[in-house]
């Protein structure tokens, strides 16, 4: 599991496709591209997929988007920070309101990535290769709109923009095509950004409340997301709710 930063910043318009190159310019980013880089050649020097038969190992890479959900309580991540400061009644500072993301909740690749899991314990090597799981906005989702749409949520709130300088390395624009996916796996993503920050917010009100059982209510969600993705004929939906 890897991340859409492998990918080398080229200014595209349109979402980053597996055969793009790989970059970085960011340690974080470089990293990734790195470890797809070994994964490839590992793959190639150890498990080739014309040899499959031989060793019966498929090995594959999987590339999602900026995940966001429920119980996310990281440091420096968008959507946590948000929330902390609606729970305090704080102004959420944002660094770079402009910037474009897919945005996408945790259980989207999620249940790509157990899909394709499934689909090559099925299939062997056919799948062995790089996969993105991206959001169903393609065209991406801005910080402002995440951070506006949270406080709209909320009931209350305000952001503002810091000092942009503060933020370094990253690229300003990202996005993900998950149309291999989407042909080859019949993958698709069950939610799109505006549920997901839904979720979330039900999520962290219960959580600030204090009175609720999380456990439970995260169970909950899980099963409301595979009833989205059952309503939609996703193939990863068996009858009995398992792969």
């Amino acid at each position: 599991i890897t991340t859409d930063k492998v990918y080398e910043e080229q200014g595209f318009v349109w979402g980053y496709r597996e055969p793009d190159r790989l970059g970085g310019r960011d340690p974080y980013s470089a990293s990734k591209a790195m470890a797809e880089l070994a994964v490839a050649s590992y793959r190639a020097t150890y498990f080739p997929p014309e040899r499959y038969a031989e060793h019966g190992v498929a090995l594959a890479t999987a590339r999602a988007g900026n995940v966001i959900g429920g119980g996310d309580f990281g440091d420096h991540r968008l959507v946590p920070d948000c929330l902390r400061a609606l729970m305090r009644d704080q102004t959420i500072p944002i660094l770079t309101p402009g910037y474009i993301r897919p945005w996408q909740h945790v259980l989207v690749p999620l249940s790509g990535y157990l899909w394709l899991a499934a689909r090559m314990l099925a299939a062997g090597a056919e799948f062995g290769e790089a996969w993105n799981f991206g959001p169903q906005e393609q065209k991406g989702v801005s910080v402002q709109q995440i951070a506006e749409r949270l406080i709209a949520l909320w009931g209350s709130g305000r952001w503002e923009a810091v000092d942009p300088a503060l933020r370094q390395g990253e690229g300003r624009e990202f996005r993900l095509n998950w149309d291999k996916a989407a042909a080859r796996l019949d993958w698709q993503p069950a939610y799109g950004w505006g549920k997901a920050l839904a979720e979330i917010v039900t999520w962290f009100k219960a959580y600030e409340a204090g009175d609720a059982d999380m456990a439970e209510l995260t169970r909950a969600h899980l099963a409301a997301f595979i009833a989205a993705a059952a309503a939609q004929g996703q193939p990863w939906v068996s009858p009995d709710d398992t792969f």
